[in-house]
């Protein structure tokens, strides 16, 4: 049976934990940031976690990740 290819694109966005959660960087960092305040900024930086539905469809993506 052949390999599964895995989604490049999920694999550079999505880290799987150990626990198997499903890792992301936090969006809305990229641009228009001088309207955003520090504080807002500060807590984009911090990882999210995906919901458990959202982390099926990307553990599905990536199968050896």
């Amino acid at each position: 049976m052949p390999k599964i290819k895995t989604n490049r694109g999920a694999a550079k966005r999505f880290k799987v934990k150990a626990s198997g959660a499903v890792k992301s960087n936090q969006s809305h960092r990229r641009h228009i940031l001088t309207k955003k305040s520090t504080k807002r900024k500060r807590h984009l930086r911090s990882p999210n976690h995906l919901h458990t539905s959202d982390a099926k469809v990307a553990r599905r993506m990536m199968p050896y990740c």
